[in-house]
């Protein structure tokens, strides 16, 4: 018999995340270890009148590419996905790996050569999205493998995420209605504040969010989310910032970063653990080095790290940054291969003012 919150959770993302209507072909792409929530995502985009076509990926064939294609192989662009871009109205992705270091020991520049080659069908995808034609969701299924990183036992995962996505209600789409109610709020009051001074243990960081946009980020893209987030003026970051969160990329953890900005730019970089890691990321293209993303955690649910950015940057009473692409939407521009988010947690000593006005003291917003 299927977990009620399965059901709920599929619901939630076919309705409310990616409000999917008759006649909408929907990708969804998955591990087979995601199997309980594709079918009953299926079941209901079928209620609906839509079209599923669902995607289920071997774990290892990204990892075999990766180790033994030639330059050519690693930019082929496949046909497939460029008729996907333009053809499918919504498309769910599923993180569901049970081996999440699978990538540990790829070369990094090799995974940014891979990442260039889906570039021409993300364009595509974002033209569409920015013309109202496409829409996209992610969200993270618990494996054996996302629970040991996080620490617990499967059991236990599973009922963390349950909880942090507002499944244990009946009703989650309400929940996640009132969360992006109040973060709008949020977003309203930002609209033509200039200055961000954020201040912390080990932390003395400015920047600009003038012109720049804020999105509130409600459940809709990511699943769950909570937060709120903009692109800083590229050149305005200036000073120091510590994150003792751990910070995840392509399955490597580097632990204890230190950077330093001067005029936008990386130029100083140290980590506890994973230094030489962190160095070659920021060396990996011109914009790797400039902050793409400043972000509010705002989803009280999550109050622990759990190894996994799509859950730990939502982290009520945080902030996170992340290092290279910026989202257009927000008015920002500076691209790289890399986007990097990084976790600040100011929750038990930490300020962040905004245009000389109070906004997060101790990890509680100060605004109404």
């Amino acid at each position: 018999m299927r977990d009620i919150r399965i059901t709920r959770w599929a619901h939630t993302l076919v309705h409310y995340s990616l409000y999917i209507k008759e006649g909408d072909v929907v990708a969804i792409h998955a591990t087979p270890a995601a199997a309980p929530l594709v079918e009953a995502v299926y079941e209901e985009i079928l209620r609906v009148g839509g079209h599923p076509l669902p995607f289920i990926e071997l774990e290892r064939i990204e990892e075999i590419l990766l180790q033994n294609g030639s330059e050519a192989q690693l930019t082929f662009s496949s046909p497939a996905s460029q008729v996907l871009a333009e053809r499918v109205n919504a498309r769910l992705s599923i993180a569901s790996r049970t081996n999440t270091r699978i990538f540990s020991n790829i070369d990094p520049a090799r995974s940014a050569i891979r990442r260039r080659a889906g570039q021409q069908a993300a364009r595509v995808f974002h033209e569409r999205e920015q013309a109202s034609t496409f829409r996209w969701s992610s969200t993270l299924y618990p494996t054996v493998g996302y629970a040991q990183d996080a620490n617990m036992s499967l059991r236990d995962f599973e009922e963390y995420v349950f909880d942090i996505c507002f499944l244990n209600d009946e009703n989650p789409i309400a929940r996640w209605q009132e969360l992006s109610v109040q973060q709008q709020r949020l977003v309203d009051w930002l609209v033509g504040h200039k200055q961000v001074h954020m201040q912390g243990p080990g932390t003395d960081l400015t920047l600009s969010i003038e012109n720049r946009v804020f999105i509130n980020s409600d459940g809709k893209r990511n699943f769950p989310s909570g937060e709120f987030f903009t692109g800083p003026v590229e050149n305005s970051v200036n000073g120091v910032v510590q994150f003792d969160i751990p910070a995840i990329y392509d399955g490597r953890s580097v632990e204890g970063v230190r950077l330093v900005f001067r005029e936008g730019k990386v130029v100083e970089a140290s980590a506890r653990q994973g230094q030489d890691f962190l160095l070659r990321m920021l060396d990996l293209d011109q914009g790797a080095r400039y902050l793409g993303e400043f972000a509010f955690g705002n989803n009280m649910r999550i109050t622990r790290p759990s190894r996994n950015i799509l859950f730990d940057e939502k982290m009520g009473g945080t902030v996170h940054m992340a290092l290279g692409a910026s989202y257009p939407e927000t008015g920002g521009v500076n691209r790289s291969a890399l986007h990097w988010d990084m976790i600040c947690d100011l929750r038990t000593s930490g300020e962040v003012w905004i245009d000389n006005i109070l906004f997060l003291k101790d990890g509680q917003l100060q605004i109404s």
